[in-house]
């Protein structure tokens, strides 16, 4: 362990300093505690082992966050989510009561008047909308449309709720894997490019806002998610599941029937070019599959490019569809980026988060909070010990107060370096601060053993 800064011996002060407590010292020890513990190797030849339905299950069990022994999710992270879930119920609760009585009170307050009107402009069936009759069943149709509101209002906002919070509930999970990365100086398997994690101007102005905007765009998501799922739902209600309660024609239907031959066409073409490409234009060789009848397919490219043409803007428009719906639901996490890779900085949400975790990881890093509560442990006045190898490491010296036997003396010296080491090599981002705390001869009366020029 060449070039490793040592600690000269047991750093003793009178017994009248007072040594400040750290808070949630324990927390910092179990942490400590629980990356220098063996582990075997188990976990990963479980995961080689998975069935399908086992990789089911634990992408199921992603989206609820079990706690882990050893680490624990920052107090502030806690709180933004907290209060993200307060407020997306308190904006729940308002469009509950905002739309939902006026609903029932325009349904109760329901005349024939109004029926015949609705009926003249064709919003309800009627046997004879020329010359109005009793108008009772088209009375009862008209309150049940408003009660099939009613309830797709309803559904749809207990289903926005509900995904809120899942998402709300798998960013524990994210969370808790990007600080473990962050601590162990992964910096690449979090951010798309390396960062200094030190605390600037914009960090700390992003550190503060952080729990608003949890809540802001929790509270943001769920209205677009009413909104959009609002309208699918009326529409999936009125189009398909009402006319064929009523045993009446639908537009969608009447649309799909006329335009049967245009899907059939596409899915034929679709399905032409899959067995093309399976059974004329790949020859499986030894070890790997490989092109053939290259003129053949360069004319079934020609003669279907006008097909594909229309293949193409029904995937365009299936494209958008998703990406909202993604975008949507998602809206609510701050832990990942909406935009690609490369551009995810112009993403105000992630751009906060990643700043967010710079200030938390380089501020309350588990391990430095552990060394620095074992420095700061007081002393015993013991009787002065003969003289020990300036070399030991400072590990050795905190963790063990009594002396070694002198034939145990080079295995515990040798065993406290690869502590260290491994220490080190899992959590790189602590070798800048052990240098920087250790650098300054005169704040622990250490004397560096290699001089700088």
């Amino acid at each position: 362990m060449a070039g490793m800064r040592v600690w000269p011996g047991k750093l003793r002060l009178p017994k009248s300093i007072h040594f400040p407590q750290i808070p949630g010292k324990g927390y910092y020890q179990k942490y400590l505690k629980a990356v220098l513990s063996k582990r075997g190797r188990k976990e990963s030849l479980a995961k080689i082992e998975e069935s399908p339905w086992s990789r089911i299950r634990s992408y199921l069990r992603s989206y609820i966050y079990v706690p882990e022994e050893g680490f624990r999710i920052p107090l502030k992270l806690v709180v933004s989510l907290t209060v993200a879930v307060i407020a997306v119920y308190q904006v729940a609760l308002l469009l509950l009561v905002a739309v939902v009585p006026t609903i029932r009170i325009v349904r109760a307050g329901m005349t024939k008047d109004m029926v015949v009107l609705l009926v003249q402009f064709g919003l309800v069936p009627s046997d004879n909308p020329a010359v109005p009759g009793d108008m009772e069943k088209e009375l009862s149709t008209v309150r049940h449309y408003l009660w099939s509101l009613e309830v797709c209002y309803i559904c749809s906002l207990a289903l926005c709720c509900l995904l809120t919070c899942t998402m709300l509930l798998r960013s524990l999970g994210m969370h808790r894997s990007n600080l473990r990365a962050l601590y162990q100086g992964a910096v690449l398997d979090v951010f798309s490019k390396a960062h200094i994690l030190r605390p600037s101007r914009e960090a700390v102005v992003c550190w503060i806002a952080f729990s608003s905007f949890q809540a802001a765009f929790a509270c943001l998501g769920l209205l677009i998610q009413q909104v959009i799922f609002f309208l699918c739902s009326v529409a999936f209600t009125f189009l398909v599941v009402i006319p064929l309660q009523a045993g009446t024609s639908s537009p969608l239907f009447g649309i799909i029937r006329n335009m049967w031959p245009f899907w059939l066409t596409l899915v034929v073409a679709v399905l032409v070019q899959h067995l093309l490409a399976r059974f004329q234009f790949l020859e499986q060789h030894s070890l790997q599959k490989e092109l053939t009848n290259r003129r053949a397919l360069y004319i079934v490219t020609f003669l279907l490019f006008p097909i594909n043409v229309l293949v193409g803007v029904l995937a365009g428009v299936w494209r958008v569809v998703i990406s909202g719906l993604y975008n949507a639901v998602h809206l609510c996490r701050l832990d990942i980026s909406l935009l690609q890779r490369g551009v995810e900085t112009f993403d105000p949400g992630y751009h906060t988060y990643c700043h967010y975790l710079k200030v938390e990881v380089s501020q309350c890093h588990p391990l430095l909070r552990a060394f620095c509560s074992l420095l700061l442990q007081p002393g015993r006045n013991e009787p002065p010990a003969a003289p020990q190898d300036t070399h030991l490491e400072e590990g050795l010296q905190l963790m063990h107060p009594k002396h070694p036997a002198l034939g145990k003396a080079r295995i515990q010296r040798i065993r406290a370096r690869w502590w260290v080491a491994y220490t080190l090599l899992h959590n790189p981002s602590l070798t800048a601060s052990r240098k920087t705390a250790l650098a300054d001869p005169a704040a622990n009366g250490a004397q560096l053993g290699i001089p700088r020029p």
